[in-house]
């Protein structure tokens, strides 16, 4: 089969952690060939299709050159048998407009993981609001006196913008107040833009869980993004030290229920974040983690990755 990995330039790729790598070299493990692209070369001109300036490469085994390219085609997305984006945020306009050049290479023939429409209709942070009996209290507002208010209430909270990544604006005000003027300037730009407001979650302390569901089925083990030093953030790109572990029972039962109804709308892999029992973000851009955790745990979660996505495009 032939895949193409719709993601960020392969140059930026750092192997040792990276999961799109991770999923390549399955891919290309089992005999099936690899492409990749990123966004701007996605194309498409009225009377023709969706096309792409894809590089055909195989990969190497070694460092630092992990990959060589054997061809650089022009190529209908229609002809592979999936295309994959693994994009990473931000999820701006550009991305959007990715997502549509996708979704019309469906409407042609394309098979993309995950769904284009889906990406759109299921942005990460919001994307918990169907979800509430899994949540902690939280606030998405514009407005100052909202935001004081849910203090007020909470006393301890997390503020952060909507279109973040990598624990990147993410602020904590506590009892006190201190600075929190100063921080829904800096987030809420005036009222122009949209934060999202939680209670702060004690648990942080144990980690932030990313627990990967894949086909609706949560794999066994989650990796806990553990805070280092003062910092509150789990983020591994802000420090944090990860941690592999077997679901609880608590993680398992949230990760089926959510996973169940978000398969059946062509989110292939997606990626929860728990604190404690609650769920703060729903990732589905391009979950990561597969490598820790199969590094700690022996579970390899790039095959069953590629498992599932054999089994959708029925590979026996």
């Amino acid at each position: 089969m032939n895949f193409l990995y719709v993601a960020d330039p392969l140059e930026h790729f750092k192997t040792y952690k990276d999961t799109t790598f991770a999923m390549m070299r399955e891919a290309q493990r089992r005999g099936h060939r690899v492409a990749a692209c990123e966004p701007r070369d996605l194309h498409w001109r009225s009377g023709g299709v969706v096309e792409a300036h894809a590089r055909e490469i195989e990969l190497t085994g070694r460092e630092p050159d992990w990959f060589v390219q054997t061809a650089a085609p022009t190529v209908a997305l229609k002809s592979f048998d999936a295309v994959l984006m693994r994009k990473d945020p931000p999820f701006d306009a550009e991305y959007v407009y990715a997502t549509h050049l996708l979704e019309q290479a469906e409407r042609e023939g394309a098979r993309v993981f995950n769904k284009p429409r889906a990406l759109r209709d299921h942005p990460e942070k919001l994307a918990i609001m169907e979800w509430p009996q899994f949540t902690a209290p939280t606030l998405v507002t514009r407005s100052d006196d909202d935001i004081r208010r849910f203090h007020a209430e909470h006393r301890d909270i997390i503020l952060k913008p909507l279109d973040g990544m990598g624990g990147m604006g993410i602020f904590r005000v506590g009892p006190d107040g201190l600075n929190l003027g100063s921080i829904i300037e800096t987030l809420n730009k005036g009222g122009a833009q949209t934060v999202m407001i939680q209670r702060y979650l004690p648990e942080i302390v144990e980690g932030d869980k990313r627990v990967l569901v894949i086909g609706g089925e949560p794999v066994p083990y989650c990796l806990a993004r553990v805070p280092q030093g003062n910092d509150i953030r789990g983020n591994l790109a802000a420090g944090a030290k990860g941690v592999a572990r077997p679901l609880t029972d608590s993680d398992r039962h949230t990760a089926e229920a959510i996973g169940k109804a978000l398969a059946p709308r062509g989110l292939l892999l997606i990626g929860l974040d728990i604190i404690g029992t609650h769920v703060t973000e729903i990732n589905v851009t391009s979950p990561t983690c597969f490598q820790e955790i199969t590094q700690q745990t022996g579970c390899d979660v790039s095959a069953l990755y590629q498992d599932a996505l054999e089994a959708v495009l029925g590979v026996s």
